[in-house]
């Protein structure tokens, strides 16, 4: 076993009494740290993510400023879909743009199967340093993309506040629906156990658009594609823990959590007990303040960390998180602040 096996985040993915709570924070490197910054000046963004001695030199720092329980690759969701035949770009104040979105059964040619996972090479490589200068004892997270939220890009091209375009897709164009679905799912399984195999510890399946369809939508038009995934990331490497992260809409996480994972993650539009209720007691829960509580003064902070934490009672298997990444307006002392109150507070 690896000398993170024994790790308080392992260990809470286990369900397994803890000394203290385990914290880490989705975006923990990023826009709100001057370090990230700096680094960020020298290149474009897929620039940043193509280039695994910087992802490494960011992450660690993270970590190290921190204090946090666990780190996550410096990466993003989209790169694999570039693989795939996207024309991705990174657009300022836009966000990304796929230049060939998929709008209809028409285009579905633009994504391709992905042919070869070594052309995500680069994503293994920042594995690799990222572990190896990692302290041996903190477990280091891979992540894709679930393949619904990719869908959701490659068709609308966009951030979309409707998802007109896949939404049509889904109800009009079943077969195509089906065969972008399979692409993505297949992509994905190859692409976390690629980063298994590189070296990281635990994999986190992002599912960051799914909370605009109704449970019975996401049942029959998502579900089945998670699914496949999960079962396929287990098959490959029993031992790595799945966390499955969803946002949005609460209340898909009974349906989420059929499709598998270790660990559930939910956002802050619950509450945590809630959530945990939905989820059931033979999976882990990992979550759920609002980011935007790190815009507050330290007591504040203090005291919502002390609600969250004293709904849950000291069950095991708790990874606190926030509810999704750190906004870029977030102080790095509170981030800090944050780490420091989990710990205390949760001490035995």
């Amino acid at each position: 076993m690896k000398p993170c096996h024994e790790s308080r985040m392992m260990k809470a993915l286990r369900r397994e009494p803890v000394d203290c709570t385990p914290i880490w924070m989705m975006r923990q490197a990023g826009r709100y740290m001057q370090e990230y910054r700096t680094v960020r000046e020298q290149t474009t963004f897929l620039g940043l993510c193509r280039d695994p001695e910087l992802c490494a030199e960011v992450m660690l720092t993270a970590v190290e400023k921190l204090g946090v329980d666990a780190a996550i690759i410096f990466s993003d969701l989209l790169p694999i879909l570039q693989e795939m035949g996207l024309d991705l770009e990174f657009q300022k104040g836009e966000g990304p743009v796929i230049h060939n979105a998929v709008h209809d059964e028409t285009l579905i040619e633009n994504l391709r199967p992905l042919e070869d996972v070594q052309a995500l090479g680069y994503v293994y490589e920042t594995v690799r340093k990222t572990r190896a200068g990692l302290d041996e004892n903190l477990p280091l997270i891979g992540f894709a993309g679930a393949p619904f939220t990719l869908a959701s890009y490659a068709i609308e091209g966009k951030a979309s506040r409707n998802y007109l375009f896949v939404k049509k897709m889904m109800y009009t164009q079943p077969q195509a629906w089906d065969q972008i679905m399979t692409r993505l799912s297949d992509a994905v399984a190859a692409y976390l156990n690629a980063q298994i195999d590189a070296g990281a510890d635990i994999v986190q399946l992002f599912d960051s658009w799914v909370g605009c369809l109704s449970p019975s939508d996401y049942v029959q038009y998502v579900q089945p594609y998670s699914a496949s995934v999960i079962s396929r990331v287990k098959a490959h490497s029993p031992e790595t823990p799945v966390i499955h992260f969803t946002t949005g809409n609460p209340m898909l996480l009974p349906a989420v959590t059929a499709a598998g994972g270790d660990c559930i993650g939910a956002d802050w539009r619950i509450e945590p007990l809630d959530a945990w209720r939905m989820i059931g007691p033979d999976r882990a829960f990992q979550g759920n303040l609002d980011p935007a509580i790190l815009l507050a003064s330290p007591s504040e902070i203090r005291t919502r960390v002390r609600l969250l934490l004293d709904q849950l009672g000291g069950r095991p298997g708790h990874i606190f998180n926030l509810g999704h990444g750190v906004h870029q307006q977030t102080p790095v002392e509170n981030a800090v602040e944050l780490v420091k109150i989990v710990h205390e507070l949760t001490q035995h």
